[in-house]
């Protein structure tokens, strides 16, 4: 993985092209798309004879046999409903891929047939499949086979300008190989990724590029520069192969290129979530390696910079990994500890561990803000269960300040969330999240939680958002400050993807959407 700068796709203008030992056709309907163009002549009659005898076909896929090839059929549905979107494009994309591997294809051919229903389909299908073909990190060590990121050996991708393609092609790749490391990082086992082990890994993806890395590490630097952090470290660090880290990430662009816009990002990275003291009973404890989704995004990220390239811009991205560990030494409710910012937090509950990991480190990214050009402001985690009950498992709720909000932040996220096919919900911060928050005593300034978990409270995945403006200071620099700073919280507990199952890579595509593709100066297809 740390040297692979491009996947295996091959652009084609041939729909019989013998490199490829599968043709997968993505159509709406059979005749309407497939038989626009002459290039499908021959397979069209021998899928609309197999159509006559199958009322279902437009609803389910078809694998069939034609002139000794694999041919796969793979109907979106409808795509003019209020209700659709080019999600139903990927659907279509990802089960036939899904398919044909089954089938024992190596070098399947996409051919996506769909014209001018979506701008992005093209990069939406081809996305959906490489999802498809990946390989887990630990699979590909366990049969020694560290480089084969993909179950396919070649993936082919028709269109018939093949200039256009490339381009596309060069997205694609970009944003694939970003959520390839993003799934490596967030998929693999809590000893696998353990903070060590991830930030060994990240040197492997990054060290050799563009990217500047570093490392905080040791319990005392992390005491006297970001208390809140060192608080949920405390236990941990007991054992060496657990103790954190503090990864450090800076992109800017090409040698002499202007900046227009500098992005801070915080990544939460618990790599074991027990619930600390507030231990998750009762088998909520299974699936919790995967609480490092955020920084695992934040490392995907980079990496998809690293090929992109983007002019104008500028990140710097934060991994927050630690473990939240149980033992003598683990912090618990009712700790009162003084964060960064010099506000008096009390603990709540220690499984709200996530936004005490961010707390300082947002901190210091509003610090550095102050001296950026434009500058905008992001956490990233996969913080509540609550953000699932109120907008189901597929999508990521983004919530602004005020200066974040005046900026349109949350309105360009939707909108880029639905040109790539990866949604986002808007949530709003209101005053209620506040007061949630506010100290109940003299002992205190900030509220960390209830004593519930954050599915049984009220704006359950809202007041975290207060808690993180607050703890970090950024409460300062509101529209009611001099030095406003825009910042927003990108909750991705739900879009992260399933557990049992593979993580999604959410949200690098919006955001490759919303800040490195326009400044790429190429056009999606």
């Amino acid at each position: 993985m740390d040297k692979i700068t491009e996947l295996p796709i091959i652009a084609t203008q041939s729909a019989d092209d013998d490199l490829f030992d599968s043709f997968i056709y993505i159509g709406r309907n059979l005749e309407n798309d497939l038989g626009a163009s002459q290039s499908f002549a021959n397979v069209l009659e021998h899928l609309k004879s197999l159509k006559k005898h199958n009322s279902s076909f437009e609803s389910e896929i078809t694998f069939t046999v034609f002139d000794d090839q694999r041919v796969i059929y793979s109907p979106t549905g409808p795509l003019d409903r209020d209700y659709d979107d080019v999600r139903r494009i990927a659907d279509a994309s990802s089960k036939a891929v899904s398919r044909a591997i089954k089938s024992g294809s190596k070098r399947p051919l996409l051919i996506n047939t769909v014209k001018n229903a979506f701008p992005n389909s093209s990069s939406v299908s081809l996305l959906a499949a490489l999802e498809s073909s990946y390989i887990p990190l630990e699979i590909r060590e366990a049969n020694n086979e560290t480089d084969k990121l993909l179950k396919v050996e070649k993936l082919g991708f028709w269109h018939e300008n093949l200039e256009e393609a490339r381009s596309l092609i060069n997205l694609v790749n970009g944003i694939e190989l970003g959520r390839i490391a993003y799934r490596d990082i967030g998929g693999s086992d809590p000893e696998r990724m353990a903070a060590a082990n991830v930030l060994a890994y990240v040197n492997q993806i990054l060290g050799s590029t563009d990217i500047k890395v570093s490392v905080v590490e040791g319990q005392e630097t992390f005491e006297k520069e970001y208390p809140l952090f060192a608080a949920v470290n405390r236990a941990a660090n007991f054992v060496p192969r657990h103790r954190g880290r503090i990864i450090k990430l800076e992109y800017t662009p090409p040698s002499g290129a202007p900046v227009d816009k500098t992005i801070f990002l915080v990544g939460k990275g618990i790599t074991y979530d027990t619930g600390g003291a507030d231990v998750k009973a009762g088998g909520h404890m299974s699936g919790m390696h995967r609480d490092k989704c955020g920084a695992a995004f934040v490392a995907g990220f980079f990496k998809t910079l690293s090929l992109l390239k983007p002019k104008r811009l500028k990140v710097f991205g934060t991994l927050c990994l630690a473990r939240n560990s149980i033992g003598e030494e683990c912090y618990v409710a009712d700790e009162i500890i003084t964060a960064r910012s010099k506000k008096r937090i009390r603990v709540g509950n220690t499984d709200a561990e996530g936004r005490m990991v961010m707390g300082d480190l947002l901190c210091e990214a509003k610090e550095m803000a102050l001296n950026e050009v434009n500058p905008a402001i992001f956490t990233i985690a996969t913080l509540t269960g609550h953000v699932i009950r109120a907008y189901g498992p597929s999508y990521t709720a983004i919530m602004c300040n005020g200066p974040a909000r005046d900026d349109q932040i949350d309105k360009e996220f939707f909108q880029s969330g639905e040109d790539s096919g990866d949604p986002f919900e808007i949530s709003t911060i209101r005053r209620e999240d506040f007061n949630f928050i506010a100290g109940k005593s003299e002992y205190e300034d900030i509220l960390q939680a209830s004593n519930n978990p954050s599915t049984m409270d009220s704006r359950g995945h809202q007041y975290p958002s207060a808690f993180l403006i607050c703890a970090s200071g950024l409460d300062k620099h509101g529209n009611d400050s001099e030095k406003k700073l825009a910042y927003s919280h990108v909750d991705i507990a739900g879009s992260s993807g399933p557990f049992p199952g593979i993580p999604t890579g959410s949200p690098i595509p919006a955001f490759v959407y919303n800040y490195v593709l326009p400044r790429l100066y190429i056009k999606d297809i």
